[in-house]
């Protein structure tokens, strides 16, 4: 259980919550772990399969206390609120703002700075722990490409050249992406981004990695009541979760390439792992698929001191907490959405 930002989080998949006077409580096979005074929140999301009471769910109604249930591997199933809360303002903002470039290109030049900033950040990583291994001017090049380029973003009012700088970006840092690869480089190796399908066995990870991160961008964006199809960078598209796209780039670095590379460099991923199809393309066998995925939630539940807030939480909580703050910077009881900056 976690409370932030006047939201309380609850992680345990055992968790029932019920309604005490006044107050929340938190049960686990019929004992009370905690309580919170209901007038402290203004949301509540759980991730438990034990759910909640009729009386707390009508309780939080009528005191306008948003309520979103996920599974526990961070699935959106569905939020509840009051009649006179509802998302409309919060969505209609969001709409007003995609609509407008300008401020479209505001927000874009937040996120695009939160990625360059965390793409530097990891290949700055990659040389304090691995320096004798790499080509160490190839590297401080390239984090110093990236370091000046953060002043053009900070200035560029153009979402079309907002894209262009962030372009110019991404082909820096995945110039250097294949020497970030330590293990067997004769099925591990990256000679450039390639997707649907992936052509080689690194591709084929980051493409998986990005889709797990993207739904979970997409089902925390849903959970605080904004539109996952309506972008600020991303544009409109049919089936397209264009703001979860957006919200996804700040965090590619640090949850998607740094999670792949540490499952090859620590040799978690073996070369068997793959299907290679006449047709060029490589799939990851089902069996991957499900170490994959039972080491993505593994790390879900790793802590780290969130850069914006100071506080300890778990790593899955990273796309909640910044959907969370992207509502209150859209409802302005925030100055500035404050994108996730490793550390």
């Amino acid at each position: 259980m976690k409370h932030l930002l006047n939201t309380l989080y609850i992680l345990s998949e055992d968790i029932y919550l019920a309604l005490d006077g006044e107050n929340i409580t938190a049960n686990r096979t019929g004992q009370v772990a905690a309580r919170y005074p209901l007038h402290t929140l203004q949301n509540i999301i759980t991730f438990s399969y034990a759910g909640a009471s009729p009386a707390l769910l009508g309780a939080c109604a009528k005191h306008e206390i948003g309520f979103a249930f996920f599974t526990p591997r961070g699935k959106f199933l569905a939020r509840s609120c009051g009649s006179s809360v509802g998302n409309v303002l919060l969505r209609r903002e969001q709409y007003r703002i995609a609509d407008d470039l300008m401020s479209s290109a505001k927000l874009a030049r937040i996120m695009i700075l939160g990625k360059l900033y965390n793409t530097r950040q990891s290949i700055e990583r990659t040389r304090r722990d691995h320096g004798l291994r790499i080509d160490e001017n190839k590297f401080s090049a390239v984090s110093q490409q990236i370091q000046l380029l953060l002043p053009q973003v900070r200035d560029e009012t153009s979402l079309e050249r907002l894209r262009g700088l962030e372009g110019t970006g991404a082909s820096a840092y995945f110039n250097v992406f294949d020497d970030m690869i330590l293990g067997d480089k004769t099925t591990f190796y990256f000679h450039g981004r390639n997707r649907r399908p992936p052509l080689d066995a690194v591709n084929a990870l980051l493409s998986f990695a990005y889709s797990l991160l993207a739904h979970d961008c997409a089902h925390a964006l849903e959970g605080v009541g904004l539109d996952a199809y309506v972008g600020f960078l991303h544009r409109d598209r049919p089936g397209r979760t264009s703001l979860a796209l957006d919200l996804m780039e700040e965090l590619r670095p640090y949850m998607a390439d740094r999670f792949v590379l540490t499952l090859i460099n620590n040799r978690m991923i073996k070369p068997t792992d793959f299907i290679y199809l006449e047709s060029g393309a490589v799939r990851m066998t089902e069996n991957s698929r499900k170490s994959f995925l039972k080491s993505w939630q593994d790390k879900k539940k790793e802590t780290l001191t969130h850069p914006f807030l100071k506080e300890k939480l778990e790593w899955g909580m990273i796309p909640h907490i910044q959907a969370l703050l992207l509502a209150r910077y859209l409802r302005h009881d925030l100055d500035e959405y404050p994108p996730f900056l490793w550390k």
